[in-house]
């Protein structure tokens, strides 16, 4: 696997030289952050990219460089309306792909928020889990027979997977205090196990699944329910906690080197070494079982293949029960 790229790359490093034209791409959460570059980088490298976003009249403003960079490129955008906290948007946006017909060669799940009040979707999910996690299983099993053969899909997770597992016993806060951040990390372990289940039932069809942190950037939005004392208090406690483990400082990363490994494990990786992993840097991340929540690497409960069963026939009876 190439291994020039890292930390401090660009999601334009990645696609340097690289022609797109041809490539069908869906992208959730593009109108903002990490969606929007990774949206930018790739349809300006000439990729036809269809993002979802939750409301359109704020995303086709947001999205005006994308498609000047598209039109410079090769490249598209087409927009859709997709409201991840709602099983009906999520079954709407889901069913007019499928009457387009049109197959992708990547799914890009971007889309998410990150501790937020306690609060349910429309369907009476956890908000977090809900938009996060279940959205998103909802959505990309909807539209699987978009993706082409020897596709790719790449979850979005995050470094905060190692807060917390998923709880299947009480996955929306129902017996237990509500805590912003446990719920952020379980819906971010979800996307992981999501990410192997859905690379095993798939690569049969060459399609390879893989689930992504793209490195704690302070450009992204997500930060919006925390208030600047938050954010700083945040920091410190990152960095108080790497260096009690005699870890590297944490960098915050510019927005297009936090896009650069979901483009990478896109169009670049081979994708039958990425396929089934967690990602981070432009790399495979190694297994980091220490209980220290801010180091690198990857918690084993969140790519352990039984627990992604468990998970993924949860998730279809969470959905099951709210149609």
């Amino acid at each position: 696997m190439n291994q020039k790229f890292g930390a401090k790359s660009t999601a334009d490093d990645v696609l340097s030289g690289i022609d797109l034209k041809g490539k069908h791409i869906l992208i959730t959460g593009i109108s903002s952050g990490i969606g929007l570059e990774t949206g930018r980088s790739l349809a300006s490298h000439g990729a036809s990219i269809v993002g979802a976003d939750l409301d359109l009249a704020k995303a086709e403003p947001a999205t005006a460089l994308v498609c000047e960079d598209a039109l410079q490129g090769g490249g598209s955008l087409e927009l859709i309306e997709l409201d991840l906290g709602s099983l009906s948007s999520v079954r709407a946006s889901a069913d007019k792909l499928l009457a387009d017909g049109k197959p992708f060669d990547v799914i890009i799940a971007n889309a998410g928020v990150m501790a937020t009040p306690f609060g349910r979707t429309v369907d009476g999910f956890e908000i977090q889990f809900g938009i996060n996690y279940l959205g998103h299983f909802a959505l990309v099993n909807r539209i699987e027979p978009l993706l082409a053969d020897d596709g790719r899909l790449v979850m979005v997770s995050s470094q905060a997977h190692r807060i917390a597992d998923v709880d299947l016993a009480d996955p929306n806060f129902e017996r237990q205090t509500y805590d912003p951040w446990v719920a952020y990390g379980r819906s971010k372990t979800a996307t992981s196990l999501f990410a192997a289940e859905f690379d095993r039932r798939h690569r049969d069809r060459g399609i390879r699944a893989a689930s992504v942190m793209p490195g704690n950037s302070g450009g992204t939005g997500l930060t919006r329910h925390l208030s600047p004392e938050d954010v700083q208090g945040l920091l410190a406690n990152v960095g108080k906690a790497r260096a009690d483990a005699g870890l590297q400082p944490a960098e915050l990363k510019e927005v297009p080197q936090a896009a650069a490994t979901s483009v990478w494990a896109a169009v670049v990786a081979n994708k039958d070494e990425i396929g089934g992993h967690y990602l981070e840097d432009c790399s495979v991340a190694p297994i980091d079982d220490s209980p220290n929540p801010f180091a690198d690497g990857v918690r084993s409960y969140a790519l352990d293949a039984e627990k992604a069963k468990q998970l993924w026939a949860k998730s279809e009876e969470l959905i099951s029960a709210a149609s």
